[in-house]
């Protein structure tokens, strides 16, 4: 059905999951076929890298830095717009490829698609503007400096919910900084990395720039190796608040840097004052889009409890008429989850969600067709259930209620995840409260949208169990970068700092 689109892009039957400094080849290591969510049926396949090819390639890696850090940034920034530009060209064809393997729609393929885009153009001003600090000095005739060099290779680990966007986060700031990059996509989406990085090799070899973007892909024991080789001092690892336990840990332990995306247990409120036609389209793409399985999904509603029987009929009623089907289809709205173990989760989740004590107002079935299909779920619930402290990745809205604004506050900020946080009101006040320090303890707090689609603009990441790490816009290039503080004496004598005497006569 999708031959032309593999073909436009590519990729055969069999392809190779190492892809950078060795040209494009891989060892007789197993083969993994990524699923389409929403048929079950298997996509092309592709050869994992061995532990032996994943050695060559930071080899290689490391050797394309020692290159790659001399080039001027703005010459690196050349490279990635032309990268953005074959991009751009091949939009549509990358979008539906992220559609079949991810079960995400149309739209929602191509936008992540856009985001590679957009982080490449972001990349190339950002390759005239890697600038340091000039720091007034104690000491006469000095001047004293602060200034960011190449960091080295890292190592990218990513999930499969953003298949490529969170890739080019990493990749396009990493390289306009001087670094080389080897990527370790999710086995549940090989594909879309092997097709990117075919793209990406194309443009690097027309550019005598080989060696910069590397990609291995593999299994579990791969990203063992990944985080604990001493080669690699940044990895960026997305993924589940366990994953980034086990990678603070490795990486912790060898004292490399560890750059984390992890979980979001996401929080709405709607405050009394709210505009009840706002909050509820936003909170419904938050809450079903991507089926769910977006690290910022909205995952409880925290409802005054002047409206909450209102905003749960209204949302009841929208959830019904959802268009759900075949991800790739004008006009479909919800996708499949990933695989049959999203599913039963998603089962599991609302079973203890009932024996807590929670209603399940809408949905939860799983749909009578191939694939893994689920309607998205609303649950009456209060926020002491155990089941609202833990993050399903699936479509399950928990709605509660609150009548003091502080215990909203607290019920926000009363689980162990702190990415993205939103409340809805007209109130100045309660807004101004909301982003205070006192307010959400999130690393992302709106008002008035949703909890999901932040712009690369600005730094994206999480407190708490979320990991701390910043990607894509704001200053979170530094993350890529080692500080250096510089002292120039252009005098003729050697005074020390904090007025320290050390005369030393030379007779």
């Amino acid at each position: 059905m999708f031959e032309d689109l593999f073909r436009s892009l590519g990729l055969g039957e069999l392809n190779h999951g190492v892809a950078g400094a060795l040209g494009d080849q891989a060892g007789g290591e197993p083969v993994i076929r990524s699923i389409n969510p929403a048929t079950e049926e298997p996509l092309p396949a592709v050869r994992c890298a061995s532990l032996e090819d994943y050695d060559r390639v930071v080899e290689r890696a490391a050797a394309a830095f020692t290159r790659w850090r001399m080039t001027p940034a703005p010459r690196r920034g050349e490279v990635v717009r032309l990268i953005g530009e074959v991009l751009r060209a091949k939009k549509k064809e990358l979008g539906l490829l992220v559609t079949l393997e991810t079960g995400k729609i149309r739209s929602e393929g191509e936008g992540e698609v856009q985001e590679m885009i957009d982080m490449c153009d972001f990349a190339v001003g950002l390759s005239r503007q890697l600038h340091g600090l000039t720091i007034a000095s104690e000491r006469p005739l000095h001047r004293m400096i602060e200034q960011w060099q190449p960091l080295g290779p890292i190592g990218v680990i990513s999930a499969f919910n953003f298949p490529v966007a969170v890739w080019a986060w990493n990749a396009m700031i990493a390289a306009v900084c001087g670094d080389t990059i080897v990527w370790k996509p999710s086995p549940r989406t090989p594909l879309t990395a092997v097709a990117i990085a075919g793209i990406v090799q194309s443009v690097m070899r027309e550019n005598d720039c080989e060696g910069v973007f590397n990609l291995v892909v593999g299994g579990l024991d791969l990203g063992e190796r990944m985080i604990a080789d001493p080669r690699l001092p940044l990895i960026s690892a997305t993924g589940s608040c366990a994953m980034g336990r086990r990678v603070a840990e490795v990486v912790g332990r060898r004292l490399g840097r560890a750059l984390l995306e992890l979980g979001g247990n996401n929080a709405i409120i709607i405050a009394a004052s709210a505009s009840i036609e706002l909050a509820i389209r936003a909170t419904t793409f938050a809450a079903v889009g991507t089926a769910g399985q977006r690290c910022t999904t909205a995952r409880r509603l925290i409802v005054h409890e002047s409206l909450h029987d209102q905003v749960l009929d209204r949302l009841a009623a929208v959830y019904k008429r959802l268009p759900i089907g075949d991800p790739w289809d004008a006009g479909t709205l919800v996708g499949p989850l990933i695989g049959e173990q999203a599913v039963q989760a998603m089962q599991a989740a609302l079973a203890a969600a009932k024996s807590q004590g929670g209603e399940v107002v809408h949905g939860g079935e799983r749909l009578d067709r191939p694939g893994y299909f689920v309607t998205p779920a609303l649950v009456k619930a209060r926020p002491d259930m155990p089941i609202v402290g833990v993050e399903t990745f699936a479509p399950i809205l928990f709605v509660m209620t609150y009548s003091d604004f502080d215990h909203a506050i607290a019920i926000q900020n009363g689980v162990e995840q702190g990415l993205t946080s939103a409340i809805f009101t007209n109130d100045l006040r309660e807004a101004e409260r909301f982003l205070a320090a006192s307010g959400s303890d999130c690393g992302i707090a709106n008002v008035n949208i949703g909890t999901s689609g932040a712009e690369i603009g600005g730094a994206f990441g999480g407190e708490k169990s979320t990991g701390g790490g910043r990607e894509a816009g704001s200053d979170s290039w530094k993350a890529y970068m080692r500080r250096q503080t510089c002292t120039i004496n252009h005098g003729d004598q050697p005074p020390l700092a904090q007025g320290v005497r050390f005369d030393v006569s030379e007779t």
